[in-house]
């Protein structure tokens, strides 16, 4: 049976059970799934003042059997608010690695580069990911200053093959 998208599972980071997602500044993935939204609404003072936020998070290949192989990731939609833009990154840390932690949310991942890819064919190669393991990516979410209080929202998508 090959890979279908729900084994594809996108988790928090910042600890074995951490359920909040705005502690998801990397380290060890969490077993609690990513949900919609990772960051949070757009504050009153978020959006006067502007803002750059970042989350860490672990795509799952949660197939008994099967590696999810040549994944890219891309930004399927990217928010709707004309005041903010998401962009993402590969994480540093090897396929089935701890990524490394950010100590606060506006603290930027060291050798992380960020763009929006927004298709396949320019998504973020990630590689192999054998059953049973994950690879970390990191979402960045820019407010501009001056911007609209929103309550923000994007669709990341990850694809690959498999060979059955």
């Amino acid at each position: 049976m090959a890979i279908i998208s729900t084994d594809i599972q996108y988790r928090l980071s910042g600890g074995a059970s951490n359920s909040d997602p705005a502690a998801s500044l990397g380290g060890v993935k969490s077993s609690t799934a990513r949900g919609t939204n990772i960051f949070d609404d757009v504050s009153s003072a978020e959006a006067a003042a502007g803002d750059v936020e970042y989350r860490c998070t672990y795509i799952h290949n949660n197939h008994g059997t099967l590696t999810l192989q040549g994944a890219r990731v891309w930004i399927q939609s990217n928010t709707p608010s004309a005041d903010t833009t998401v962009e993402i990154g590969l994480g540093t840390s090897a396929v089935n690695g701890t990524e490394q932690t950010v100590g606060a949310a506006g603290t930027a991942p060291s050798g992380v580069s960020f763009s929006a890819p927004a298709d396949y064919a320019n998504g973020l190669v990630i590689g192999d990911i054998p059953a049973g393991q994950h690879k970390a990516i990191w979402e960045k979410r820019t407010v501009t200053a001056g911007a609209a209080v929103y309550a923000d929202s994007y669709t990341l998508r990850v694809q690959g093959d498999t060979n059955p």
